[in-house]
């Protein structure tokens, strides 16, 4: 396991030496993880890893057999759920009721007065475009728009965590932009968000730090561009705006692993470093067999790490 978060952080939740079994089935395996308290954190991992166990653990719909919770400093209590907002992957409202009534029942069950329900809602439901649709009923809303709802009644009692499951799941991309234009703003006034999925891109446009579980254990965490440096390869693209005339030897420098040539005569070359070259000196040679146009070092996408990791195990 490779750990990357410095112990001396401030934590929102740390997970400590958790152990979950279900009849001869280990769901989480001794797991360790901490929170920033005002970060994003990605929790990720293959299907069957044990992410919803841990889910439910914090959601205290199921207890850890060993191990302990603390939230905020304390042992995980049940008044703390009321500082928990959570947004299931599978999504639940009542289809006969009105959209606006049932938001504000269910702000009323996160702690808040008809009133103080009622106004900020109504601030959400303009914000989220979907405030033409207070008084339809909840049959009446496309699946966006029902998880529209649902996300606004999560967030609704602005609770210190959020924990959201798949928040994008049946969104085009146009709402998923704003939905995660909302989710960076609920990082800049305070909260603290888990952040589940499987979309990697994700994770690189809205993660802080991550903690990959696999086959019930952690095996990879920390902060995410960290990572992803930690696993760069020396591997660099060069593009020459024309034909470039590459020396016999090439090889002696680079192990090549592509040379593409577009219909506009753009020369795109995919190489690896050799040598433990510095940047200006892998320029410097490449500049001697043409005029380059672009240069970069080619950092691992999260998708490649993750696929990586997991099909090693």
């Amino acid at each position: 396991m490779v750990e990357y978060l410095e112990m001396n952080n401030e934590y929102l939740v740390e997970v400590k030496d958790v152990v979950k079994d279900y009849s001869n089935h280990r769901a989480l395996d001794h797991v360790n993880i901490s929170i920033e308290k005002g970060k994003i954190h990605g929790l990720l991992g293959p299907n069957g890893a044990g992410k919803t166990t841990l889910i439910r653990i914090l959601n205290q719909i199921t207890a850890p057999d060993s191990g302990e919770v603390i939230f905020d400093g304390q042992p995980f209590r049940r008044s703390d759920l009321d500082s928990i907002g959570y947004l299931p992957e599978e999504r639940g409202l009542y289809k006969k009721m009105k959209v606006g009534d049932q938001a504000i029942y269910l702000s009323r069950l996160k702690g808040l007065s008809s009133h103080e329900a009622k106004e900020r809602l109504q601030v959400w439901f303009e914000r989220m475009g979907i405030m033409p649709w207070w008084n339809k009923k909840v049959s009446e809303l496309s699946k966006g728009m029902a998880q529209k709802v649902q996300f606004i009644c999560t967030v609704i009692h602005e609770p210190k965590l959020l924990i959201f499951d798949e928040p994008f799941s049946g969104f085009d991309p146009i709402n998923v932009e704003i939905l995660k234009d909302e989710i960076l703003r609920l990082r800049e006034n305070g909260h603290t968000l888990i952040f589940s999925t499987h979309n990697m891109q994700s994770v690189e446009d809205l993660c802080d730090n991550l903690t990959l579980i696999n086959r019930s254990k952690v095996v990879l965490q920390g902060e995410v561009q960290s990572i992803r440096k930690s696993y760069k390869g020396n591997r660099y693209k060069v593009i020459y705006d024309s034909q470039p005339s590459f020396p016999s030897d090439l090889d002696k420098y680079f192990f090549v692993n592509e040379i593409n040539t577009d219909d506009h005569d753009y020369t795109s070359l995919l190489l690896e470093n050799r040598q433990s070259l510095s940047s200006n000196e892998i320029i410097n040679l490449c500049t001697q067999w043409g005029n380059i146009s672009h240069f970069e070092e080619i950092i691992p996408s999260m998708n490649e790490i993750f696929l990586d990791i997991v099909k090693k195990q």
